[in-house]
């Protein structure tokens, strides 16, 4: 049901040694492995293609979501959790399946710490100026106490399935205030339009489990420290049946998706 279309190396390994002052091997397990694109999502494309089980063998660490749409993952440590659109998380079987999602195996190689407090709006910005490049793909982990955070999940949707853009209009939206937990996530350049959301894509569980979803703000304060991996090499998959094979891609998605991400 899904085939391997394409394995890109964004980096040679000079590029690689230049930022982590050392030459990456194949056991670093530097490649963001993701399934399908967020485009296919954003028209629609929310049956799963492939169970957690197999996903957990490309990474240790990621997000995406899951089958028709149901709630928010948050791949953590191992385990992948679903934030569900009634406020709970819990810890998803192997059998689960996911229309979407980037993985990665988490090993950090450089951090950055923010010198004021800012919002999500600010932190995508200033966070992303003081990258080595923002030509690179990372993955983006960082953990702390927040005072403030806003976050949804979307509930299950129905065929035939509405855009992505019709499905968050019912989405849940919670707000934390004090909250102290992860956040899990990817940064990807600009030429990834259409594949993957440009910059910042970030999923958030608290500490003690109880709380989770997609960021759409928070509040961090001064000296949060923000760890990045560099995935030089990305390995996409895509659905070999299924909507996936007759939606129309060519359209420019952009616009809509700034809307749903935010």
């Amino acid at each position: 049901m899904i085939g391997l279309v394409i394995i890109l190396v964004l980096a040679a390994l000079f590029f690689s040694e230049l930022l982590t002052g050392g030459v990456s091997t194949a056991d670093d397990g530097d490649t963001l492995y993701q399934v399908s694109t967020i485009d296919a999502l954003q028209q629609g494309v929310f049956d799963g293609i492939q169970p957690v089980g197999e996903i957990k063998e490309h990474g240790d660490f990621g997000i995406g979501t899951f089958n028709a749409l149901e709630g928010e993952m948050i791949f953590l440590d191992g385990i992948v959790y679903q934030a569900k659109s009634d406020g709970s998380v819990v810890v998803v079987p192997d059998s689960f399946t996911t229309p979407y999602t980037t993985v990665t195996y988490f090993l950090p190689d450089f951090s950055n710490t923010t010198t004021t407090p800012m919002n999500f709006s600010a932190f995508s910005t200033v966070m992303a100026s003081d990258l080595p490049t923002e030509n690179m793909v990372y993955a983006v982990r960082m953990h702390g106490a927040f005072p403030f955070l806003k976050v949804r999940s979307v509930p299950a949707q129905q065929k035939p399935y509405p855009t992505l853009s019709e499905a968050v209009e019912n989405q849940s939206v919670f707000e934390y205030t004090d909250t102290t937990g992860w956040v899990v996530g990817t940064f990807t350049p600009a030429f990834f339009e259409g594949i993957n959301i440009e910059g910042y894509h970030l999923h958030f569980i608290s500490d003690d489990r109880q709380k989770g979803g997609h960021i759409l703000d928070f509040s961090l304060p001064s000296g949060a420290v923000i760890e990045y991996d560099i995935t030089p090499e990305y390995t996409l998959v895509l659905p070999t049946s299924g909507d996936f094979t007759t939606v129309d891609l060519s359209q420019d998605m952009s616009g809509q998706l700034v809307g749903v991400e935010h």
